[in-house]
């Protein structure tokens, strides 16, 4: 990776993602602009970083225009809503995120003639009738269902950046994600693993859609920051797009499992039906990312579902909704029944 320190911009930079690459950038000694209009992402998630010399937080929806006064180096872009929940609340917000902000992004890079990375997704495979998943497979997306405002608008938003890459010369990175999870998952967000670490600890039923058969393939933030600087600093010639993830692939119901036997909580699991066009499996294929930026998940899921785990732990602890029925095992040490006091520190207005 660069060894320069570079003027960095990360949209959707407050959110799980984007706050975790922002602490990593500003680590290297970059100075990061955060943009964000807290729709999902959240001030305390960026809060250490407010008074830091080299970051600067600014309140912007990118399907505004965006500028940018000085020079700019590297654009990730990160905003988007991304669980189901989120993103189908708003859903013509969401498709207008997908396609004005990359367009925004983009007009951005082009005058600053900066190096810009997409932060797309493995729902651009729809639900898959290949299995594993290479970024040659064309996908199979329904256009017109409940997912579609966020399967279709990363879709489009590929064929924007693709399109100023071919017209203008654009250096362009597109990474395609597959499901990450650590700290700072929002918590009721419906995403998998944040659903069942919140569910266990409070002792409450596992919600597990469908029989439980389906596959995900989960890979930790850690892992995952690594593999979007190295394609970031990779060679302009490779562009991507690119799997990230964790080929790991795991059914849904030991996800489950595992879970309860961590968390040590006695939650039931509970089966509901499964949502439409619900992927059933999914498990990138990471020979590109092996092979052109020597990259590959390390952490394996229990070591990251446990600091996940401590990092639900403590927040709901803090915030006394923890249940006096359920003990949580944390590093060896049993956590308080009581919860400590409600942190009453606010968000600032910005």
């Amino acid at each position: 990776m660069s060894g320069a320190k570079l003027n960095v911009v990360v949209t959707g930079g407050a959110g799980f993602i984007g706050s975790h690459l922002c602490d990593r950038l500003i680590q290297r000694g970059h100075r990061v602009v955060c943009v964000d209009n807290l729709y999902t992402g959240t001030f305390d998630n960026i809060r250490p970083l407010m008074n830091h010399p080299a970051f600067q937080f600014i309140e912007h929806d990118v399907r505004d225009e965006l500028k940018m006064r000085g020079p700019v180096d590297r654009i990730y872009n990160l905003a988007c809503p991304a669980s189901p929940r989120h993103y189908q609340r708003d859903p013509i917000g969401t498709l207008r995120t997908c396609v004005l902000g990359a367009s925004s992004v983009l007009e951005l890079a082009r005058q600053k003639e900066a190096r810009v990375l997409q932060a797309s997704t493995s729902e651009v495979y729809g639900d898959p009738e290949v299995h594993p998943q290479p970024e040659s497979y064309v996908g199979h997306v329904n256009p017109i269902g409940p997912r579609a405002c966020y399967d279709e608008g990363k879709r489009s938003a590929e064929t924007l950046f693709f399109d100023y890459h071919r017209l203008y010369g654009l250096p362009i990175k597109v990474a395609r994600i597959f499901n990450t999870y650590g700290p700072r998952m929002v918590e009721n967000d419906g995403r998998i693993i944040s659903n069942f670490v919140v569910q266990a600890l409070k002792g409450e039923p596992i919600t597990i859609y469908g029989d439980g058969t389906q596959t995900r393939s989960f890979c930790y933030i850690d892992d995952l920051l690594t593999g979007l600087e190295l394609l970031m600093e990779s060679d302009k010639k490779i562009t991507g797009p690119c799997n990230l993830g964790n080929p790991n692939e795991q059914p849904i119901k030991n996800i489950a499992r595992l879970i309860l036997q961590q968390t040590g909580s006695r939650s039931k699991i509970e089966h509901h039906p499964l949502p439409q066009d619900d992927p059933k499996r999914r498990q990138p294929v990471i020979t590109k990312a092996r092979d052109l930026l020597g990259w590959q998940p390390g952490v394996p899921l229990e070591r990251g579902l446990r600091a996940t785990i401590d990092y639900f732990s403590l927040k709901l602890v803090t915030r006394e909704v923890l249940p006096a029925a359920v003990r949580v095992r944390s590093n060896g040490r049993v956590l308080p029944r009581n919860g400590s006091q409600r942190n009453g520190h606010r968000a600032q207005s910005l």
